[in-house]
């Protein structure tokens, strides 16, 4: 077996992808991969991604130099004469630190331009204004509860028609591309069943057909995959959870290369006015930067817990891409440098009451919504995250009242497996 002490290869062992890392004892279950330069506008130098989350788009404030940016707490800013500004006039509009997030997440997507709001969803509203009553939007079926509840219940009544597909085969969804279509929405890997969509082979129907695709990046986060190289034309995160990191703000953030998409988006966010406060962006830039040292141990303890979910005897099912046997292994090899931090799981019986025994049992893991911060939390899909979701349709998906889904932190994974251990039992 070829070990590179430095970077990280691949071996398969007991129908899973293991990655050995140069710490010869110490498993990250990592894909190995080698990053494209990203262009950092400060430093007019293309940097791998681990310097681009701490350095991308970023520079030394003008003011004193500060290396932080600062909060700039302010709504409005002095002119010396009738449009006489240093470029930013009112904080709708623009802010100096939401201006240094949005390069950053630019950066770390690889992309030419960045936009921040105020929420994941206040974003996706941003994308769905781009479009007119008699529109046609193909989403995938598993989803996050409240895209399909924006979607369902705020855009159907104003003229969009939605269709929701399960896209894990392109074949599924073709049929329904026409010349109304103007959107492709993806979520990969998917809330909470953890669905593999091929980005790839979707971007290239999308430019085929002249209809935009727009990925929630979400789950994977920039550091397991950039859709905007694999040919998307929009990239959405809810920030809240694995970008800024800590539980600790709401934002959303999108990107793109289009200057005319852009420009569109741009004046939708400052006409609407669903944009982060300054203290929120600072969280986010502050989170970002330890963003690729907190996935690599979301990473190497999400497959722990997997590999030991799978082989607990009071366990009927895990869903987690990294196994050999998901449905789309292959395509999350292809399209993602690891396999994430997020599972779910369905106990014995995938009955509501033990789920709930367990959920309440849980001492480290925390029953809370959300999902993508440093501690671990376990969550109730049914009645939590997508709530919104019609019984009939979110089982038809596998959204089942037994299902739990976990997001892993960055514990000790040991702590976590006991935990578990000590819950199921």
């Amino acid at each position: 077996m070829n070990i590179r002490y430095i970077d990280v290869t691949v071996i398969y062992e007991n129908n899973i992808q293991f990655i050995l890392s140069h710490r010869k004892k110490h498993l990250f279950f990592l894909k190995s991969n080698t990053f494209v330069g990203i262009y950092n506008t400060a430093m007019d130098k293309k940097l791998r991604f681990n310097s681009a989350t701490i350095h991308g788009g970023q520079q030394p404030d003008k003011a004193y130099g500060a290396v932080m940016p600062p909060i700039y707490q302010t709504s409005t800013y002095a002119q010396t004469t009738l449009g006489g500004h240093q470029g930013y006039e009112y904080s709708r509009t623009h802010n100096p630190t939401r201006t240094a997030l949005e390069r950053s997440i630019a950066s770390i997507e690889n992309a030419k331009h960045g936009l921040a709001f105020a929420s994941g969803m206040a974003a996706m509203d941003t994308v769905l204004k781009l479009f007119q009553p008699g529109d046609e939007i193909i989403s995938t079926d598993d989803l996050y509860g409240g895209s399909y509840r924006l979607m369902t219940k705020i855009f159907q009544k104003y003229g969009l028609k939605i269709h929701f597909v399960n896209m894990e085969n392109v074949e599924n969804f073709t049929p329904l591309l026409n010349d109304k279509t103007r959107l492709i929405w993806i979520e990969t890997p998917t809330n909470p069943m953890m669905k593999v969509v091929d980005i790839l082979a979707i971007t290239a129907l999308g430019k085929t057909n002249n209809v935009l695709v727009a990925v929630d990046n979400t789950f994977a986060s920039p550091y397991l995959q950039q859709p905007l190289d694999l040919g998307a034309d929009i990239v959405m995160h809810s920030a809240t959870k694995y970008l800024a990191g800590h539980s600790d703000t709401l934002i959303g953030l999108l990107a793109v290369n289009d200057d005319v998409l852009y420009e569109q988006l741009a004046f939708i966010q400052n006409s609407g006015g669903g944009v982060p406060g300054p203290m929120d962006c600072f969280l986010a830039l502050r989170g970002i930067k330890t963003l690729h040292l907190r996935m690599q141990r979301h990473c190497e303890n999400g497959a722990a817990v997997a590999i030991h979910l799978q082989d607990h005897p009071k366990i009927e099912k895990v869903y987690w891409p990294g196994f050999i046997d998901h449905p789309n292994h292959e395509v999350a090899k292809k399209q993602m440098k690891a396999f994430g931090g997020m599972l779910s799981f369905v106990p014995q019986g995938g009955d509501l009451a033990t789920a709930k025994e367990i959920l309440e049992k849980f001492q480290i893991f925390t029953l809370a919504e959300s999902l993508g911060g440093v501690e671990s939390l376990a969550g109730h899909p049914a009645s939590m995250t997508h709530a919104s979701i019609p019984k009939e349709i979110r089982e038809q998906s596998g959204v089942v009242d037994g299902l739990i889904r976990l997001s892993i932190g960055i514990e000790d994974v040991q702590d976590l497996i006991e935990d578990l251990d000590q819950a199921i039992a």
